[in-house]
């Protein structure tokens, strides 16, 4: 009985792990030296629907959204970081697209559930800065796939950045 408990809670751990891992990364690096962190509340959504059109079809089913820029420098950096994305992404995400160039990566991964998308990350590091785009919701895997083959998402993150900058009015400098 003992065993059957400890496999079982085994299990779930491993399964709730790699969910869960993409709010370790973020909690683990968004206080660092020159991260830009960007978490959207689903009220606020309506705020970045206006980046583009398709966006605005994206957010539509999103329940959670957050972006994250970070820098990049070194070779050893850039490694602890793919590891760590590489690690994120694991056997529990679809690679929909990769393009690898020495350290520097373009990666699209998704989680699926029936005929549906329930999350998205896109990870781009190009040696100097690295980032990501989490959305976790509902959406459809055709729509998915043609927003990675376009390269619409690499947009996205800099129309967030455009959204939120600490120029915008209402956002305190310190």
């Amino acid at each position: 009985m003992k065993r059957a408990f400890l496999l079982i809670g085994l299990i779930l751990s491993a399964s709730c792990g790699s969910y869960n891992s993409i709010d370790t990364f973020y909690n683990a690096h968004k206080n660092d030296n020159q991260v830009t962190a960007i978490r959207i509340p689903r009220f606020m959504l309506t705020l970045i629907s206006g980046i583009s059109p398709e966006m605005q079809s994206l957010v539509g089913n999103t329940k959670d959204l957050r972006y994250m820029r970070f820098p990049s420098a070194t070779p050893a950096r850039t490694q602890f970081l793919n590891n760590q994305m590489n690690g994120i992404t694991g056997n529990s995400f679809i690679e929909v697209y990769r393009k690898n160039d020495d350290l520097k990566r373009n990666v699209v991964s998704i989680r699926e559930k029936c005929n549906s998308v329930k999350e998205i990350l896109i990870y781009n590091n190009d040696n100097l800065n690295g980032s990501f785009l989490y959305f976790n919701g509902d959406f459809d895997p055709v729509k998915v796939r043609e927003m990675a083959k376009n390269n619409e998402f690499g947009k996205m993150g800099d129309g967030l950045i455009k959204q939120f900058n600490p120029e915008t009015p209402g956002i305190n400098q310190p």
